[in-house]
């Protein structure tokens, strides 16, 4: 009787999920393409920003060491 009960639950819950899926509003194949070339142009220019702090304090640091 357990069994039962926990796979109708689970029947369920995926029926829910099911139905609330279907009430998302998903995103347009050209606006999911510009979004994520956004994200990826920001994320190199972070990367690019942080890569050459890096540098800087690496240099820095070795500067003050060799002292």
């Amino acid at each position: 009787m357990l069994k039962f009960v926990a796979v109708k639950q689970i029947t369920n819950y995926f029926r829910e999920v099911r139905v609330e899926l279907s009430k998302v509003s998903w995103p347009k194949r050209e606006e999911v393409i510009k979004l994520t070339a956004v994200v990826s142009i920001i994320s190199v220019i972070v990367g690019a920003y942080l890569g050459a702090l890096d540098l800087l304090f690496t240099k820095m640091l070795e500067y003050i060491i060799n002292i």
